[in-house]
């Protein structure tokens, strides 16, 4: 597993609102696409959680818009493990979109556990999970909590 995982996105005119920067929800939308990205590059297809009957949530999802992302502006994005369970069944993960330049642009922070699909609680995740989050990049203020899945 690398160190870093990073995802590169072009701006789209598609993305842009009145004042011809990037809508606010775009912001999500791209904290969404480098979470799959992640997941579906290491082996956590949509197609193997419908098999092992499994799918993140999130309780939480919150931006921080530092500088104004236009059209034509490349941003990449760094995924980081922020905290997690012991268990692995909670996690919160932090995305930094950075433009081009190197200036950071904002921050998505996002509270997340594993659903079971076929009971619809939450559940403990499989082992090929736990392995794919213990090697996951992890932020400077990483942190291991004691909260669980509830039984």
């Amino acid at each position: 597993m690398s160190i870093e995982f990073i995802k590169q996105v072009e701006i789209r005119w598609a993305d842009l609102d009145p004042n011809f920067h990037v809508l606010h929800s775009k912001y999500y939308d791209f904290g969404a696409y480098s979470r799959m990205s992640f997941l579906v590059e290491n082996g956590l297809t949509p197609a193997w959680m419908h098999q092992h009957n499994i799918g993140p949530i999130l309780f939480r999802e919150e931006a921080v818009f530092k500088k104004e992302i236009v059209f034509g502006d490349t941003i990449h994005i760094n995924l980081q493990m922020l905290k997690m369970s012991a268990d692995i069944s909670r996690w919160s993960m932090r995305h930094e979109l950075f433009k081009s330049n190197g200036k950071l642009a904002a921050i998505i922070t996002v509270d997340g556990a594993w659903l079971d699909m076929q009971h619809r609680k939450l559940a403990m995740p499989p082992a090929l999970v736990k392995n794919l989050f213990n090697a996951a990049p992890k932020a400077n203020d990483f942190i291991i909590t004691s909260l669980k899945a509830p039984e």
